[in-house]
Order: C-alpha cells, then structure tokens, then sequence
C-alpha cells in the first residue's frame, strides 16, 4: 500500500475528532505510571496525551483520578491544587472536585448555593495494573472491558515497568518496535562478534498472520546449513509490541528468560511516551532491582540516563545522542550507547512526522505495512460505529511472543505453538 500525504495524516494525527484520535479513544492506555502519584493526598501531576492537557492524582481513598487540567471556574490549571480529603482543590477560589470530576466544594459561594450540583469538568475513567494507570478516553457505551495482557497478571516480582519520552510522531516509534531487520544493524553492539544470530542473517523472512487483536509474526532467519532462528512478535492494536528474550544474542539460553515490549502513547502529533515492560517467563525467575536495572541501562533508559526528574533521556538531538565516531569506526554499528537511544536517534531523526510518500519499502518491511492497513481499517470501523480489533481482551488474553533455534524444514508455526501459550 502506497501511504499518501492525506493517508500519512490518517494514520498519524491522533487529535479529539481525527479518525486515528477516534481509534485510539476506543481502547484503555497507559495515562502514566503508578509510581508518578504514588502516594493519597500526594502531588498532583500533569498528563498530556492525545493533545488534550489533564491532571492526575490519587485521592485520600487511593482511587486514582484524571481530570481536565483546568477549573471548571475561571479555568485556573490544577496543577497547583491542594490534593486533600478526597478531592483536588483550586487554589484560585477553592472548589474542589471529586476523582469523576464533580465539583464537591465552593466555599467562594454562599452556603445555602446549589450551584456546585450543576458544575463539573472533564474526567476519564482509570484502571491500575502493572505498574501503570490505565484510562479509556472514548465513549462511555462503547467501553471496553480493562486490558487483560498476560504481563498484567504476573506477580509483582516477575514484572516491571517504566516510561520513556520520544520526540517523534508515535507511529515512527511503533513501526521501529515491529520492524526485526533493524536489530542486525542498529543493534549491532559488538562488530567483531560474527556469531551473533542477528549477524549470521541480516535479512530475515517475514511472515504475517493477521488476528482478532493484531497480528502475528514470525521473523525466521537461515543461522547454519540445518538450522533456523525464528523469532515470534506480537502487534496488540493499536500501538503495542511483544518479544521474547528467551535466548542470548549468540544464541544460548538467557539466565533471565523474559519476554518484554513497549505501548506507543500519542503525548500529541509530534510527541509521544513509550512505556516499557518486562516480565519473566514463568515462575523459577524473579526480576530483583539489579536485573530491572541492569536491563533499563543497557536500553539506555535508567535513572542515571535520564534529565533528572523527568522521563527523557539525556541523549537527544541538541547533543547528537553523544555519538562517538571512533567507538562507531571500531566498536559498535551506531557510535550511540544504549538499545533504546539508538531507536530515538534514528526514529527522532526522521522528523516530527515522516513523510512516508517517499519510502521505498522492502520485503522486510511486511509487519510495517500489516499494521498501517490494520490501522486504517480501524479508522474505518470507528467511523462506520463498529468496534476496532483487539479491543476484547478475550481475544489476546492467553497469547505471548517467543523465539527459538529450530531445524530447518520445520514449520515455525508447529515449532513454536508451545512456547507461545501464556504461563500466568
């Protein structure tokens, strides 16, 4: 499918009132992480997604609330609120509103005045789980049931997750997440290492299975004369990817075999939050705070890469990502530290929003353009009043990415089918 001007907006503006903003307002999304309002009663925080400004905050009760980001009165930011007695209170002239948004206080009123009963502002609906606050932003009588992801339902100590900033329009950051090839190149840590399995095939054989969720596919690349490295993602509408980090880079079993990915959420039409997450495969590994940081430091997304007391990196375009040319002479493919810096810098690169009329798409290129055709078709549900894929969790509830050294011959599809049924 050629991707027009007209249709790259399609896909990528995701606005209130856009087709694409309309897809999105169709599913639950990370809004932030638990660990942003953490405590009752504790700082507001602001959440910009899908071009609209909202405040967060966790009330006396721990319910998690998310309101428009201005009050209902003189539209003075909430931001600056006192979080108390369940509820958020505007320091301009003290009203104060409830988790749902409804005005419970205005003392700058008299007290027999029932004008409060009458006011209320914007609020989203919030759902915890994994580590992250859930929010469903679309129309009350098409919302769906929370999300059911396999790594929603590990324990606490088999799962992590964190968030990152991206500078980019969101789906260059997806497209990047489904798109294997990239992993032999941009990846390639360790030049004088031939063994690895990305570099013993640079161009794997795609293969798409469409689902009721998304799709599946399968990334097989030819490793020896006998064998074949298949390696399964998951694409869970409309901006989700899984794999698996069941084996090393040179092929041998991880001491932490885990399966992780990234949700690309719209922060508006040229930036957006990627949130990772982690979770071990099944019950003999526990993912301790060395392993969970080892791994956001080798990504590049630790605490000590990132501008302290946010959530984007350190490395960013006004310093080139810190590339150093002689480490990418004799080292490393990019000269850039970190698996995840080395995305940015090339996804952030391209532009706020790619043009994606003048590509020129290869056989590799097959889950990108699964994913922008299933997009599409979603634009075209929602508008025609039916429910985009993947928004019943019935449908992806007991699915999960994994990889494998196989014989070649051997259907991947067979080869894989007990790997990729769900543990938790």
């Amino acid at each position: 499918m050629h991707i027009t001007q007209e249709l790259n907006e399609r896909l990528t503006q995701t606005g209130p009132g856009t087709p694409m903003g309309e897809v999105f307002r169709r599913y639950w999304m990370p809004a932030l992480l638990s660990e942003e309002v953490a405590e009752p009663d504790g700082a507001p925080v602001r959440v910009r997604m899908l071009s609209e400004d909202l405040v967060a905050f966790r009330d006396s009760a721990g319910e998690v609330g998310l309101v428009e980001a201005y009050c209902a009165h003189r539209r003075a930011p909430l931001f600056f609120g006192r979080n108390e007695e369940c509820g958020l209170r505007c320091v301009y002239h003290g009203w104060k509103f409830d988790t749902q948004g409804n005005c419970v206080d205005m003392p700058s009123e008299p007290p027999y005045s029932k004008f409060r009963l009458r006011v209320a502002i914007k609020s989203y609906p919030t759902y915890e789980a994994g580590g992250m606050i859930w929010t469903y932003m679309g129309p009350t009588a098409e919302m769906p049931p929370p999300p059911n992801y396999e790594w929603l339902r590990a324990p606490a100590a088999h799962q992590r997750a964190s968030k990152t900033g991206e500078h980019c329009n969101w789906l260059q950051g997806l497209e990047g997440g489904i798109d294997t090839a990239h992993s032999s190149f941009a990846h390639n840590n360790d030049l004088s290492n031939k063994n690895m399995l990305r570099s013993l095939d640079t161009h794997p054989t795609l293969e798409v299975d469409l689902t009721d969720y998304g799709f599946t596919y399968g990334s097989i690349r030819n490793i020896s004369d006998d064998q074949s490295f298949v390696r399964v993602y998951q694409f869970y509408m409309p901006s989700q990817q899984a794999r698996a980090f069941l084996l090393n880079w040179n092929g041998e079993k991880n001491k932490l075999p885990s399966l992780d990915g990234h949700i690309w959420v719209p922060i508006d039409d040229e930036n957006c939050y990627v949130y990772n997450w982690k979770y071990t495969a099944d019950d003999t590994h526990e993912i301790s705070d060395e392993d969970w940081h080892d791994f956001e430091h080798f990504t590049g997304r630790a605490p000590e890469d990132m501008i302290p007391g946010t959530y984007w990196l350190r490395q960013h375009p006004g310093n080139d990502y810190l590339i150093d040319r002689e480490v990418q002479r004799t080292k490393t493919f990019t000269g850039i530290s970190g698996l995840n810096t080395q995305d940015f810098a090339l996804q952030e690169g391209m532009g706020s929003i790619v043009r994606r009329d003048l590509e020129a798409l290869g056989s590799t290129d097959r889950a990108i353009q699964a994913a922008r055709e299933m997009l599409l078709e979603a634009t075209a549900d929602v508008e025609a009043g039916r429910a985009p894929k993947g928004t019943d969790p019935t449908k992806y509830a007991h699915v999960r990415p994994g990889e494998i050294v196989i014989p070649k011959g051997v259907p991947w599809r067979d080869a894989t089918k007990e790997i990729l049924e769900t543990v938790w």
